[in-house]
């Protein structure tokens, strides 16, 4: 159990959009702390979709996380000794953050050279309803279906 809640930070927008959840989405992509090697696929993939779907690439992104966002999720919930997978609603942060946390793997996963073109191939699958991230996403909501008899134990 916790002592205190978790403080949230804030971000600093980055650097070319001026955008929050782009920057968020490069904090999740970075390892190592290699920031501007990260932005700059970024932006080269924004970049590829300005010019593939002539539409501002952030609210092309934006639209893709949305798409990718849980409304619902199962927590598991101990009673009586027994453990029930009980579905909750989830809310905004934590639903932009599974769904950045999800592209972030679905683009480890994508074979293929240069990081931009998976970042692209991955944004563009799930604007399509397809890919690892969205296929992720109708798991989690049909975990919470199935399970939708022990929404009681939800207090």
């Amino acid at each position: 159990m916790r002592r205190n809640a978790a403080k949230i930070r804030d971000i600093i927008p980055d650097a070319q959009y001026h955008d929050v959840m782009v920057a968020r989405f490069i904090n999740y992509l970075m390892l190592d702390g290699k920031k501007s090697v990260i932005e700059k696929a970024v932006y080269k993939a924004f970049e590829m979709i300005e010019e593939k779907i002539k539409k501002n690439p952030i609210e092309v992104f934006k639209e893709a996380v949305e798409k990718i966002t849980p409304r619902i999720e199962v927590r598991s919930k101990r009673v009586g000794g027994a453990t029930y997978q009980v579905p909750c609603e989830v809310s905004d942060r934590r639903g932009t953050a599974l769904s950045l946390k999800w592209l972030t793997f679905a683009v480890r996963k994508q074979a293929g050279k240069g990081l931009h073109n998976k970042i692209y191939k991955v944004i563009m699958d799930t604007l399509n309803n397809t890919g690892w991230a969205y296929k992720k996403k109708e798991e989690v909501f049909r975990m919470a279906e199935a399970n939708k008899a022990f929404a009681h134990f939800n207090w």
